[in-house]
């Protein structure tokens, strides 16, 4: 309770840069499954290039987010543009790896069932192989939110804003109050999210049981 009675002076730079955490984070988990969804299911017609891709992007996730923000800081500048294409980038890769891993786990049977209803390639995909991979695709969208609401503070090391420079700003001024009063929104933000998109993919898996049952049936 005095941690909290200290940070109360904070409240409005905490929802500022709360606000623009947030912004970050939305942009960036946006992108990423554009992109991840699209290649996931572009390389899933494809078994061979499909390993490749997908092992590549496994490793891929191994590499720190300073690096690569050290490398593109020169072309892109400072700012939000480098911290949501470093976020975009480590983003991209759960939710790409997951796209494939649920669109080849779709039962052929079922995807038969649709082509023997008259379903063209891209009605198939889109009304069965999709809906029915979406559990396992939110999965992925999931992680990657969860690490992106932690990745983004580190925004505040190249001025891009976000409830990191707080926390920052706290470690400088070895200044507890302002550590916590950036780091506890975060935690907060995390697990919010975590349990949003938790909901909406149990939910999802329900649906996908029920849709899958009427396809066999």
């Amino acid at each position: 309770m005095d941690a909290l009675r200290a940070m109360a002076p904070l409240w409005t730079t905490i929802l500022r840069l709360g606000l623009r955490h947030v912004e970050i984070v939305a942009v960036a988990v946006a992108l990423s499954t554009a992109i991840g969804v699209t290649l996931g299911v572009v390389v899933s017609r494809r078994r061979d290039l499909g390993a490749v891709v997908v092992g590549t992007a496994n490793v891929g996730q191994a590499i720190p987010t300073l690096a690569i923000l050290g490398l593109v800081i020169p072309f892109l500048g400072i700012g939000q543009t480098p911290t949501i294409f470093a976020m975009v980038l480590r983003g991209t890769l759960p939710i790409l790896s997951n796209t494939y891993a649920g669109i080849r786990s779709v039962n052929r049977a079922t995807v038969e069932a649709g082509r023997g209803m008259g379903m063209r390639g891209w009605q198939v995909l889109a009304l069965v192989e999709l809906p029915l991979a979406f559990p396992v695709i939110m999965a992925g969208i999931r992680n990657a939110t969860v690490v992106s609401i932690s990745l983004a503070t580190i925004a505040a090391l190249i001025g891009g804003g976000g409830l990191g420079d707080l926390i920052y700003q706290g470690l400088a001024m070895m200044d507890p109050v302002r550590l916590l009063a950036g780091s506890i929104p975060v935690a907060l933000l995390a697990v919010a999210a975590d349990a949003l998109l938790g909901w909406a993919q149990h939910a999802a898996s329900a649906r996908t049981h029920d849709a899958s049952e009427r396809l066999r049936g």
